[in-house]
């Protein structure tokens, strides 16, 4: 059965961000000859309209209020809401991303909806969306889904491939004016003070070079973003690291940090705790460097490199700059 999907497509600083793609792919999936919706926000929402219509938008619902070019929980609120009216989809996606996670729950729990959060996969069987979502930390995975009514889901981002770009598709674009109720929006974004580089973001890194306590100080990440910067990737952290100063707890990992799942993810000087393993155990391929030959970190490593990483990396990032010179 066809069904009529909406995507709420995240953008930071004008631009998309990959996830929104990934939720179009699953968008496409799940729909079975139905419509798929994007919906974006913010005065520079103009720039991603073929972006989307290229990854399989087949109508883009545009809300242009300068209130939504940074996000506030309020504003996103009530114009999601209003989306979500006109639309009435089937199925609602969106990223698990720091608007995701925010914005999802307020919006299931006033429609009374269910909310299927942190989802790495979606597939159909038998008729039924079935979604795929890790518990306890990474250990096990349950399969969820919706018996009846719409359903809503967040997806992990760097977990559904993006459809091939196809600048053959043109979407129908439609531009919605949104009501904001007297005194509804309680805050004001004056300044965003960004603590990270500019660079790939962590949360959608495909490659993740990520420092712990074995760093020893705030130089000790230097080699770590020389390696990222030649793989492409970003630089992340445990929270032991950043407990200690020696980055900034954007770059957290882990249970109370930011959840990872990248193609690559090279652990140096970590220990393994599993707070930590709970925000990076899902990737693709993990590279583990540390002197001590029984740290935990190596019970999840697909590659262990037992040595001091002032030593290994600076290695690895020479090998690597070798072979991307050849290729």
């Amino acid at each position: 059965m066809s069904k009529n999907v909406l995507v709420l497509a995240d953008i930071r600083d004008g631009e998309l961000r990959n996830v929104a793609l990934e939720c179009l792919a699953a968008a496409s999936r799940v729909a079975d000859g139905g419509v798929v919706t994007a919906t974006v926000f913010g005065s520079k929402r103009k720039e991603t309209v073929e972006q989307l219509s290229h990854h399989g938008a087949d109508q883009v619902v545009t809300v242009s209020d300068t209130r939504l070019d940074s996000y506030t929980t309020d504003a996103y609120f009530q114009a999601f809401k209003q989306v979500i009216e006109k639309v009435n989809p089937d199925v609602i996606l969106t990223g698990h991303t720091a608007v995701g996670r925010d914005v999802s729950p307020r919006i299931a729990a006033r429609l009374e909806l269910g909310l299927i959060s942190d989802c790495t996969e979606v597939e159909v069987v038998d008729g039924k969306m079935v979604f795929t979502r890790p518990i306890y930390a990474g250990k096990a995975f349950v399969k969820k889904s919706v018996r009846e009514g719409t359903v809503f889901a967040t997806l992990r981002p760097n977990n559904i491939p993006v459809l091939e770009a196809d600048t053959s598709r043109s979407a129908v674009v439609e531009e919605l004016e949104v009501t904001f109720a007297e005194d509804a929006i309680r805050t004001l974004v004056k300044e965003v003070v960004r603590k990270t580089t500019d660079g790939v973001d962590l949360s959608e890194a495909r490659v993740v070079v990520s420092g712990g306590r074995g760093v020893k100080s705030e130089d000790g990440f230097k080699p770590l973003q020389e390696l990222a910067d030649v793989l492409g990737g970003a630089v992340g952290a445990s929270r032991g690291a950043c407990d200690a100063g020696y980055c900034d707890y954007a770059l957290q990992i882990g249970q109370t940090g930011k959840v990872v799942t990248p193609d690559l993810y090279i652990a140096c000087g970590i220990s393994g705790a599993i707070q930590h393993l709970a925000g990076m155990s899902n990737s693709k391929v993990i590279v583990a460097i540390n002197k001590d030959p029984e740290a935990s970190i190596f019970s999840v490593a697909d590659y262990g490199i037992v040595g001091d990483l002032f030593e290994v990396v600076p290695m690895l990032t020479e090998e690597f700059k070798k072979v991307l010179v050849e290729q």
